[in-house]
């Protein structure tokens, strides 16, 4: 069998439920739902991290974000040494190149590369959106260029990084559109308001505005005859942008839509349970161009699921995923983070929270992270916080968090309800707190490993966005944190704690 084409299409910030072929009939879903029906509906597909670059970094390099230093937190840098999938199709001569939104915020030249990690731009062409929070990037034209430059017989790796459903929309576009308000439905952490609802339906229109461009793209691909041998995964970085999603490791925050089809090679119309992480992407790949995958992934190729002829639960070993956090923009003074890690497991979300001192997303009164955007569902909690009804909301999205959080996935998706405390369920929080320290460690996590400071070390290279004290505009390193990251280093190293596991090149 010839090497397949490879189409990535990945939203920006959309939760894996609003996606027609996971049964929410409000979000009109065809391009999606068509490579869920000819291939393989995942139900439990994961971000690495619920944030942009460093969800990114995971899918582009097949490693958790713990393994990636600075590409493991947010608008950062991404350091050369690590090999990206991109890269190495075009060493076995693939034709590559993306559009739209590539590997990031951050810098890759601070890194040492030449170009972004997800290949050359194709970004020249440009439309009229049909409202004023979508992208005036024409994706399908770029995507018309991209094949038109490719050389006679190369098959393809291509980057389709919608701009869509990331904040801003414009305000009321999706009641404009002819969207429903009464059949919105609403998450059980986010008040049941108007504001919220239309809110939900303009992150809806955009959702549908992703869809439809794939559904050009596919056209392209089915006019030329090659569709059925390209390998084309629809997915998202993260969780949508609203309060307990996107930076948190809640269910709404990490769990995405995810479908993937080959016709040629994969059978199709199925739905597979297997847990599956956006790390699995890069081996998958890989693997399916008969390309080496590199002895530094920890992530694992989905192909034998993908190839198999079952339905529901297919690897035994696929019965968890990994998931973390560190920084998310300007939240708090010098720019720190709030570290977390979490395993999803059949029956349980259990999260650790490392630095339970700080406010989770962000210090008050603004409680800014990623809220440079307008957001009329958060100025709407804050605003009314001191409500009878809302303030539950206020206390689940903005206030301090227990260091140790266990949610019961079978009747608690929104996760509202932390059973940590309870006696009840002593065993299944000491079993998770247990395999998850236990996987870090092996990985090399330094939040385990003790030196876990490190990441708050790491530059941050956002100059657009307003600066607070103890932050440097020109992204250079946080001297505070960096020599007490080091003097932990030091202190661990002496205890031969990682000898031979980690070592740090000097700034």
């Amino acid at each position: 069998m010839a090497r397949p084409n490879i189409l990535l299409a990945i939203s920006d910030d959309q939760s894996w439920c609003h996606a027609g072929a996971y049964g929410l009939s409000n979000v009109v879903t065809p391009a999606f739902d068509r490579v869920a029906g000819t291939g393989v509906l995942f139900t439990h597909g994961y971000c690495p991290a619920p944030q942009c670059s460093p969800s990114r970094a995971g899918i582009l390099t097949g490693l958790n974000i713990w393994q990636l230093e600075e590409a493991g937190t947010h608008e950062s840098l991404f350091p050369a040494k690590h090999a990206v999938y991109p890269e190495l199709l075009e060493e076995a001569g693939y034709h590559v190149g993306y559009t739209g939104k590539p590997w990031g915020p951050g810098s890759w030249r601070a890194g040492g590369r030449t170009r972004n990690p997800a290949g050359p731009a194709f970004n020249g062409h440009r439309l009229t959106p049909p409202t004023t929070g979508i992208s005036t990037c024409d994706y399908v034209a770029n995507f018309r260029q991209f094949l038109g430059e490719r050389p006679g017989g190369v098959p393809f790796c291509f980057w389709f990084g919608c701009h869509e459903p990331h904040r801003n929309y414009e305000r009321d576009s999706g009641v404009r559109a002819g969207k429903d308000l009464e059949s919105c439905s609403v998450p059980g952490f986010l008040p049941d308001d108007g504001v919220v609802k239309r809110d939900l339906l303009d992150y809806e229109l955009e959702v549908e505005w992703f869809d439809s461009q794939l559904s050009a793209m596919l056209g392209l691909l089915e006019q030329r005859g090659e569709l059925a041998n390209t390998l084309v995964v629809v997915t998202s970085d993260n969780g949508m942008p609203f309060p307990r999603t996107k930076a948190n490791l809640y269910e709404y925050g990490v769990h995405v839509p995810l479908a993937v089809s080959w016709p040629d090679a994969i059978p199709g119309g199925r739905v597979v349970h297997d847990f599956a992480t956006l790390s699995d992407l890069a081996p998958t790949f890989l693997e399916a161009a008969n390309v080496a995958v590199p002895a530094t992934m920890s992530a694992r190729s989905l192909l034998p699921a993908l190839r198999s002829c079952a339905d529901g639960w297919v690897e035994s070993s696929r019965d968890h995923v990994l998931m973390g956090k560190e920084r998310h923009n300007h939240a708090r003074r010098d720019n720190v983070g709030y570290p977390s890690r979490a395993i999803r497991t059949r029956d349980f979300l259990y999260i650790r929270n490392f630095k339970t001192d700080r406010w989770p997303i962000g210090d008050p009164p603004g409680f800014y992270c990623h809220t440079k955007m307008v957001n009329p569902s958060k100025a709407f909690i804050l605003d009314h916080r001191d409500r009878e009804d809302v303030r539950p909301h206020f206390s689940m999205c903005y206030e301090k968090r227990l260091e140790e959080e266990l949610f019961r996935m079978e009747e608690d998706v929104d996760c509202l309800r932390n059973v940590a405390t309870d006696p009840a369920f002593a065993e299944p929080l000491r079993a998770h707190r247990e395999r998850l320290c236990r996987l870090l460690a092996e990985q090399g996590d330094s939040r385990m490993l003790g030196y876990g400071d490190i990441f708050d070390s790491y530059p941050h290279f956002a100059p657009k966005q307003p600066s607070i004290p103890g932050f440097k505009e020109d992204g250079t390193y946080n001297e505070v944190y960096w020599q007490r990251a080091q003097a932990q280093v030091e202190r661990v190293l002496q205890r031969n704690m990682v000898a031979g596991v980690w070592a740090r090149e000097q700034s």
